[in-house]
């Protein structure tokens, strides 16, 4: 048998010769080089095998009857049969020097992912989008929560309930929270993680025919997509938030009154805490300069309570995630 795939190897390969005549590659790899060898170098430790013990060792490796079984099963084959020649370890490292020991199999080789770099300076700039579930009157029932999030606001431009995370649903909702935002082409980029959804090819279209740019956190990296993650722990942190929803349309209603609460009551410690509404439609100046009186008002009347002039509060000028150290 291994001759037939000695000849048919130089024409299909090695893996596919071994595929097609049922031999393993690792029976193989051992066969082609029955008997290594094996260098002792000076000043080997007293407990070292003698090279006649490798030699023996190795015979019981290539051997019919074990060449196919793993060092752990041989050991535990031949103390069954009252035989100890090594330790499991030992055997590895002889069949390493002799390399026959390798991935048996094509293993897939996974590429680096770059960590998205986004900065937004204003609304309707940069976008994140989610998914997360929120559970069900019953074990294993759950109603899915769609979130899209503006970057620089906080603001929730738009969210959705459904029974089901899917591509279609996402679609919609992209392109009305477009359309109610009035996006233009070119303007905004949507960042979201590798869900399903997030990734399909639907999706991936309407963005192209919207001419929105789209980016991806890295696989199993929570922190590529911070903001939205962080929205929905200010959900299911709520006081009123229910260990689990009766029906879907409890549940809408539920976030239809965290979402008027969040985007106009909540104020947010990113943003001075203003809420995001106040940030989202342009009215940030006028409300910090109206505490800013007011506090210069205070300063005026009693300056001894304050260690130092009260100073303006500031919007950040950017946001960022994955800033770059500059």
């Amino acid at each position: 048998m291994r001759a037939g795939v000695e000849e048919l190897a130089p024409t299909v390969g090695t893996v596919a010769a071994c595929s097609a005549l049922g031999v393993s590659r690792a029976t193989l790899y051992r066969l082609r080089n029955p008997k290594p060898r094996i260098v002792h170098r000076r000043g080997a430790p007293a407990w070292a095998l003698a090279p006649d013990e490798v030699e023996r060792v190795l015979a019981v490796l290539h051997s019919e009857r074990f060449v196919d079984l793993a060092p752990a099963e041989i050991v535990a084959t031949l103390l069954d049969e009252g035989t100890y020649l090594c330790s499991e370890r030992t055997m590895y490292r002889l069949l390493e020097q002799a390399d026959e020991v390798r991935e048996r199999r094509a293993v897939a080789r996974h590429g680096r992912y770059a960590a998205p770099e986004l900065v937004a300076a204003r609304p309707n700039q940069v976008w994140s989008w989610d998914i997360t579930k929120l559970k069900g009157p019953g074990k294993w029932n759950y109603f899915c929560l769609y979130v899209i999030l503006d970057l620089f606001s906080r603001y929730m431009t738009g969210w959705m309930v459904a029974l089901r995370e899917s591509e279609d649903l996402a679609q919609q909702l992209i392109a009305e929270t477009c359309e109610k935002q009035g996006v233009a082409p070119g303007q905004l980029t949507l960042h979201a993680d590798r869900g399903a959804a997030m990734t399909s090819k639907s999706v991936a279209q309407l963005l192209v025919d919207l001419d929105v740019a789209k980016t991806h956190s890295r696989p199993h990296v929570s922190n590529d997509n911070p903001y939205s993650e962080a929205q929905f722990k200010t959900l299911k942190y709520r006081p009123e938030f229910p260990e689990r929803f009766g029906s879907e349309q409890d549940a809408r209603a539920f976030c239809h009154e965290f979402a008027g609460w969040y985007n106009n009551e909540h104020r947010h410690s990113g943003i001075a805490m203003l809420t995001p509404a106040t940030v989202h439609y342009g009215q940030a100046d006028e409300v910090l300069e109206q505490r800013h009186r007011i506090m210069q008002a205070a300063y005026a009347a009693h300056p001894e309570r304050f260690s130092r002039r009260p100073q303006r509060q500031r919007l950040p000028e950017r946001v960022w995630i994955n800033r770059q150290n500059t």
